[in-house]
């Protein structure tokens, strides 16, 4: 895989799952795979607001998707070991075009565990990069016919991973947003405040 997160044409369908489970495995990888490409397209944007817009939009479709995963059944591999899909996609020159875009806005505090509520400090473009690795890792899957195993995986990367990680980067860029159009306190240094605040308004249309 390179970094440009292209998928292999689909695999026919696992004969074990029924037409439910298919249908709603086809919808998750659909919305996995809108997210990939958008991803790459925005490590691409020169319009830093522009690019703080469409994180929020994208992060917040591919957290639903991740709903729907949380909500359902648990799904079970019906293998032992994980099938071979091939090596893991390239995709460290986007974390690098997404650190460049964001700028002092890319690094950020968050608490992983609100029942352990300790503080962690990581970079939007790291945590943007591991969301789509563990989704694109699900998606090979589907693509080659192990529709259980993708399933499988979404669900569990879900929980254990993406999941906190896109819910933790939506809340840092939406504070991005609301100091821009609230003026509320939020937890920025001046130097993030000034480059958000430069990054929004080249967005922002004339009134």
């Amino acid at each position: 895989m390179t970094d440009d997160m292209q998928v292999p044409e689909r695999a026919l369908g696992d004969p074990a799952i029924d037409a439910e489970t298919a249908e709603f495995a086809q919808q998750i990888a659909d919305q996995v795979e809108s997210f990939l490409l958008a991803l790459r397209a925005i490590a691409r944007e020169t319009d830093g607001g522009r690019a703080i817009s469409l994180l929020l939009l994208e992060i917040s479709q591919v957290l639903l998707a991740g709903a729907r995963l949380g909500a359902l059944q648990d799904f079970t591999p019906h293998q032992e070991y994980q099938p071979d899909v091939g090596p893991d996609a390239d995709l460290d020159a986007m974390r690098l075009r997404l650190a460049d875009l964001l700028g002092n806005i890319d690094t950020y505090g968050f608490v992983f565990d609100p029942y352990v509520p300790e503080v962690v400090e990581s970079q939007l473009s790291d945590d943007l990069t591991s969301i789509a690795s563990d989704l694109e890792n699900g998606l090979r899957h589907y693509r080659l016919g192990n529709v259980d195993e993708a399933l499988w995986w979404w669900q569990f990367s879900y929980v254990s991973s993406w999941g906190n990680l896109a819910g933790a980067a939506l809340n840092a860029l939406l504070s991005v947003v609301a100091h821009d159009r609230l003026d509320v306190d939020v937890d920025l240094d001046s130097d993030q405040v000034a480059v958000a605040e430069e990054m929004l308004a080249e967005d922002s249309p004339a009134r």
